[in-house]
């Protein structure tokens, strides 16, 4: 039986304050999902790298 196993690295860039707007500065993250990405599935992981962050990074630029 081999068993894959797919790493998906954190969005974590070391600046880990959160600001008024209850994400993180650096990540982009909100706290809870700080707390539970070391118990998030790949897919979900993924979702947020790719989709979710990126669009909350974008609407911190355009503010």
């Amino acid at each position: 039986m081999t068993t894959y196993f797919h790493a998906v690295l954190s969005p974590c860039t070391g600046v880990c304050t959160l600001a008024d707007d209850g994400l993180c500065r650096g990540c982009h993250r909100t706290g809870d999902e700080i707390a539970a990405w070391s118990t998030m599935t790949d897919e979900a992981r993924l979702h947020a790298m790719d989709v979710v962050l990126p669009a909350r990074a974008e609407h911190r630029a355009a503010t």
